[in-house]
């Protein structure tokens, strides 16, 4: 059976983004349930919001708003440059959103707000749009799933992404009604082309204005009876969000996709069913089904630890917390997310990023394992990145680094201190197998002494730094 520091160190990589440096001398001595109950209190306080509009956007903003609609000539200036600083403006909400999965000590709270962007994917350029969704997500990641449901289907971001504003009386756009039934909470195979039809219906009218704030447009709204999935009458948008939530097949979908986020890819359906009929009684309480999981015994079974892929976030996060860095050039982050095929705020369609195998491929495998020396040699990063250009999806031809920022090293400075200390208690001839307890989840597939050779043993501090980089070097550490 595992020891309770594995045990820790698998709650904090699924309930949050990995070990801290500074927790190590702890991992070994407190137990799972005391761990817990510190990550859950730690996430109960309202996070504060994400604000990185500066003064030359808000002037703009404020410009826009004041001038109505803009379609003077002159005007076609402004709306570039709002294009171009909210293009900005997203890299910044990025970076600074990333900063907190690492530095925050509300792990479980961001770890589910994390979970949440994949599940209500959009990809929008409107930086307050994004901002107002982000802050919706981190606000509910451990309320009621009943209520972000409602506040992300009537929040801009989503409401844009998927055409509202053209689902208008007598011409309705299913764009966001088939959506919300297939991605948001029934699962494909649980309603029929007739339910979304009726059910885009309902949902006519709805919209945002510039900054963001819902508006229901009575004058395009199909006042008609409308009947959704065996529910008739004149239904409103609400009262669609509403009947889809009484189904309990949302429940059991809501359930396996964060039994598949937070447990294991290989769903156990015993289990899965005596988790959502817990979220269904409770109205859909998500902090419930988070006690309900990481409060039984099976979550540590050793079929569940070491299993999942680390997502490209969650393994820049996670090295970044064990490894506590200063970055010269924070773009480098955002080039490595695109590389390894994860960039916050971009996903590459509504249905998020599908997760589990499709993050390997022989690329990203051979990028990932590079990017510990990457990180402290200084290396040149010459690789090729996908386009972020945002008509295509991000599908385009790569471009070189070079013409990214100018970035082509990833200029670190890593607090080492910090991380080695915490093994001065540690036996010369335990330091590496210690070492390598600490960084994986799952055991070598290779000698350790083969591993442990290639470290430099000029010195204790030495064999420390360069052990652990050739251990985050390995396969077994994409693993948590």
């Amino acid at each position: 059976m595992p020891n309770n520091q594995i045990k820790n160190q698998h709650l904090l990589w699924r309930a949050g983004f990995g070990p801290h440096a500074d927790s190590i001398g702890e991992l070994a001595d407190r137990t799972p349930a005391d761990w817990y109950a510190a990550l859950r209190r730690a996430s109960q306080k309202e996070p504060a919001y994400i604000d990185v509009i500066d003064d030359s956007l808000k002037g703009l903003l404020a410009g826009i708003s004041d001038a109505g609609k803009m379609n003077r000539p002159e005007d076609q200036e402004t709306k570039r440059l709002l294009r171009e600083k909210s293009r900005a403006g997203i890299r910044n909400l990025n970076l600074t959103w990333l900063f907190q999965l690492v530095d925050s000590d509300q792990q479980l709270r961001e770890k589910m707000a994390f979970f949440w962007h994949g599940h209500f994917a959009t990809r929008n350029l409107n930086l307050m749009y994004q901002q107002q969704l982000l802050d919706v997500l981190r606000k509910g990641a451990l309320g009621s799933f009943r209520n972000l449901l409602h506040e992300v289907s009537k929040s801009a971001a989503m409401l844009n992404f998927l055409n509202a504003q053209q689902n208008r009386k007598d011409h309705p756009n299913e764009n966001f009604a088939r959506e919300l039934m297939e991605l948001f909470t029934l699962g494909r195979g649980h309603y029929t082309e007739n339910d979304v039809k009726e059910a885009a219906r309902a949902f006519t009218g709805w919209g945002a204005g510039f900054r963001g704030d819902f508006q229901f447009r009575r004058f395009q709204h199909d006042n008609g009876t409308k009947t959704v999935l065996g529910k008739t009458g004149d239904l409103a948008g609400e009262d669609v969000l509403d009947h889809l939530l009484a189904q309990k097949q949302t429940a059991r979908f809501i359930t396996q996709k964060t039994y598949r986020f937070l447990v294991n890819e290989e769903v156990d359906p015993k289990r899965v069913d005596w988790l959502s009929e817990r979220f269904f009684a409770s109205d859909y309480n998500i902090q419930k089904l988070l006690d309900d999981i990481f409060g039984s015994e099976w979550f540590y079974d050793p079929k569940n630890i070491g299993t999942r892929i680390k997502s490209p976030v969650e393994l820049i996060a996670g090295m970044q917390r064990m490894l506590p860095m200063k970055l010269a050039n924070e773009d480098a982050l955002l080039l490595l997310q695109r590389v390894l095929g994860q960039q916050l705020f971009y996903p590459p369609n509504v249905a998020g990023w599908p997760g589990g195998r499709s993050w390997i491929d022989s690329s990203t495998l051979m990028m990932r394992m590079r990017i510990p020396l990457l990180l402290n040699e200084q290396d040149d990063f010459n690789v090729r990145p996908k386009s972020d250009d945002d008509t295509a999806g991000g599908k385009m031809e790569a471009q070189p680094v070079a013409m990214r920022n100018g970035v082509r090293v990833i200029n670190t400075t890593i607090e080492w201190n910090r991380y080695v200390k915490q093994f001065a208690a540690v036996p010369r001839e335990r330091l590496f197998s210690s070492i390598s307890a600490h960084l994986l989840q799952t055991p070598m597939r290779v000698p350790p002494t083969l591993v442990q050779s290639f470290a430099d043993d000029d010195s204790r501090e030495a064999f420390v730094r360069s052990a652990t980089l050739k251990v985050m070097s390995l396969p077994e550490y994409q693993m948590c």
